[in-house]
């Protein structure tokens, strides 16, 4: 078997990745950073808020972890060390327009109370179009509360919570003691629940705020756009291939301990940025993008 066949091996550790990539092997590297961009697409998207923005960063992340691997001593794993990078560089990442909106819990709730309670199913005769725009809405307002959260809490409870990393490799990526990681994501969770749990109907359904009374709001303000679905697309797949008239049932979703908040968020498929800096990954200087010369 030559290196190009061992490094897509699915049975290939991150270790043996790295070391077929670092003596020049493309396809090894390509498939190193193809394990991890999932993982890191996730944590941007929900620090960030946007589809566009997260693209950007992991591919930034992506070239960082790439051009860096020479540096790559082996004193932790390979995917905390790339970890690590990707929390860090969101840390210091531009504030997308979101972040610039959204400037915490009593902001936001504001905005929930000015928007309108109009049912939009019932106003859109329960369309498809409609249940899709109603989900876009449900994950966008979640997603908006971690907005809520400053960076470091936000990706605190991102990565313990969302991402369920354990306390010892979450205070690795932030590189905090394990205690201060478990301070960070107790105070994370205690704010966004008891905000959830104030006024989110998904979460308490004594509260009055429904998604599909927000969603008209949601639209008006370009918050939901009905021609970019950023986070409800496994609808639309849903819509082309069965045309059913229905929307997602939410169950299970009762927060009767905060760690079930984990239920509200998805994990989003990922862009395939890998693939477009195959160029790279496959030029003949791939020593010298490595920094290996």
């Amino acid at each position: 078997m030559n290196t190009s066949q061992r490094a897509t091996d699915h049975t290939a550790s991150d270790e043996q990745l790295v070391e077929l990539a670092t003596h020049g092997d493309a396809a090894a590297l390509e498939s190193l950073l193809r394990c991890h961009q999932t993982w890191i697409y996730n944590l941007a998207l929900y620090m960030l808020h946007s589809r566009q923005d997260a693209e950007d960063a992991l591919q930034e992340i992506l070239v960082k972890i790439a051009t860096g691997l020479g540096n790559f001593r082996r004193a932790s794993s390979f995917r905390t060390w790339a970890r690590r990078i990707a929390a860090n560089h969101l840390l210091d990442f531009r504030r997308s327009r979101p972040e610039q909106t959204v400037t915490g819990f009593g902001c936001y709730a504001e905005y929930l109370d000015r928007a309108p309670e109009a049912d939009y199913l019932v106003e859109q005769g329960y369309s498809p179009e409609a249940a899709v725009l109603v989900d876009e809405a449900r994950i966008s307002c979640v997603m908006g509360m971690l907005l809520c959260l400053d960076r470091d809490q936000r990706l605190a409870f991102l990565l313990g919570e969302i991402l369920e990393t354990g306390d010892e490799a979450g205070a690795q990526l932030l590189d905090v003691t394990r205690d201060n990681f478990r301070q960070r994501l107790a105070r994370a969770r205690e704010q966004l629940g008891a905000f959830m749990q104030g006024r989110c109907g998904l979460v308490n359904p004594a509260n009055s705020c429904r998604c599909a009374r927000k969603t008209g709001a949601f639209v008006r303000d370009k918050i939901v756009d009905p021609g970019r679905i950023q986070f409800a697309r496994h609808h639309i797949a849903t819509l082309e291939s069965e045309a059913t008239d229905r929307t997602r049932q939410l169950v299970g979703l009762v927060a009767q301990t905060q760690a079930e908040l984990r239920d509200l968020y998805p994990l989003f498929e990922t862009p395939d940025v890998v693939r477009r800096l195959s160029t790279l990954l496959n030029g003949g200087e791939l020593q010298n993008v490595l920094n290996l010369s």
